[in-house]
């Protein structure tokens, strides 16, 4: 049925857009944006709070200040969730799968993940298998642009909008995507630490225990995007669910890899090589003059890995949910402009508020975009800033 949903989601996809061309409506497009940062105006809406999650503290108790904060928030989120499954599942056969079922294959979840999802459904007070269900459904869902740009002395910027919650729920009254508006109240920066040093930063949403988006200070940045593929998560949700195959979860890969990698090259080898659940973008950058990479990912394996390259003019990666060597969907082309707004740009003027200029130029931002990330490696710095985009706005 999960599959049949995707296909269906990009079955109306392709659909608004053929209607669109056909009634020659206009794109939501605009000019590229400057002088948006600090952020400021409609399209901000407030900063990410920052927490510590305490590595030393047992995995149980590590995320207890957080959900205690966000319990509220979770709740809504998930209610938003089950109202949403609900509309083709009236009978409540599929939310009584996530209670029962879910909770008995937690085993095969490795540590401290397994231990960290037990203590957040105990704090928040929320059934176990909606819990697994919340830190599952990011693997589906993160329609995203991310650029990695270096400047004239060799600094490099990261930075991200992550969107979130395509085809989940329309809300006409308020012109946006439910799951996109409940999960803003609950993205949180999280400074990870281990003898009360800074491991590593990451942006993420109260209650998911893997990691999107993340900053190891002096070291590498990396992102997450989703790759859509008929081979996808979908499948390989399905896989672990009866055991077929041992894969990895990418959330939880990109936090083991911020944890655990002590340098660019061998974060590059872990995106690289490991097993996936679904398959996906990885775009890493490091603290060197040309380390940045997109990693195309498979499943199983790594298709292909597009470089940085300074000598042929190529100073900054843009990657949104398409192989780069193809052209994206016409329906959803996010490349475009960025690319465009980065070359306007040029080398010599970019920086931190000109990546979030890109960001905050529609349809690179969009009415699925949660947040906007900002991170400089070299200083170690992770900004999240909650986005929206009022109307006129492309829906993706």
């Amino acid at each position: 049925m999960a599959l049949g949903l995707s296909v269906l989601c990009w079955m109306l996809l392709l659909f608004c857009g053929f209607w669109a061309r056909a009634q020659d409506v206009p794109p939501f497009t605009e000019d590229c944006r400057s002088g948006t940062y600090p952020p400021t105006g409609p399209t901000f809406k407030g900063n990410a709070s920052w927490y510590i999650v305490n590595l030393d503290l047992p995995p149980e108790e590590r995320w207890n200040s957080i959900i205690k904060d966000k319990k509220v928030e979770l709740f809504n989120l998930i209610q938003v969730i089950k109202d949403f499954i609900k509309v083709f599942d009236p009978a409540g056969k599929i939310i009584g799968l996530v209670d029962d079922e879910l909770p008995l294959i937690l085993d095969s979840l490795p540590s401290p993940f397994l231990e960290e999802i037990k203590g957040i459904a105990a704090v928040s007070e929320t059934p176990l298998g909606e819990i697994i269900f919340y830190n599952i459904f990011y693997e589906l869902f993160t329609v995203c642009t991310a650029i990695i740009a270096e400047d004239k002395t060799g600094r490099l910027f990261h930075a991200r909008n992550l969107d979130f919650g395509l085809f989940l729920g329309w809300d006409i009254k308020h012109s946006t995507w439910m799951v996109s508006q409940s999960l803003k109240p609950l993205t949180v920066n999280i400074d990870f630490q281990r003898n009360n040093r800074t491991i590593f930063k990451s942006v993420t949403f109260a209650g998911y225990v893997g990691m999107l988006t993340g900053v190891k200070p002096g070291i590498f940045t990396v992102t997450m995007n989703e790759r859509f593929n008929l081979d996808g998560g979908f499948v390989g949700i399905i896989e672990w669910i009866f055991g077929i195959r041992n894969s990895v979860w990418i959330g939880f890969l990109i936090r083991s890899v911020l944890e655990n990698a002590t340098s660019y090259e061998e974060a590059k080898n872990e995106l690289v090589e490991t097993k996936l659940i679904s398959p996906a973008y990885f775009m890493l950058g490091g603290n060197k003059s040309g380390e940045a990479c997109v990693i195309t990912r498979a499943r199983e394996t790594c298709l292909d890995i597009w470089e940085l390259d300074l000598k042929q003019g190529m100073w900054y990666l843009v990657e949104t949910n398409y192989d780069h060597w193809n052209k994206p969907l016409f329906v959803d082309d996010r490349r475009t402009p960025a690319m465009k707004c980065m070359n306007k740009i040029t080398q010599e003027k970019i920086s931190v508020p000109t990546i979030y200029d890109v960001l905050s130029t529609k349809p690179v931002l969009n009415k699925l975009t949660t947040f906007t990330a900002l991170m400089n490696v070299a200083e170690g710095t992770l900004e999240t800033y909650l986005r929206d985009c009022p109307n006129p706005c492309v829906p993706w």
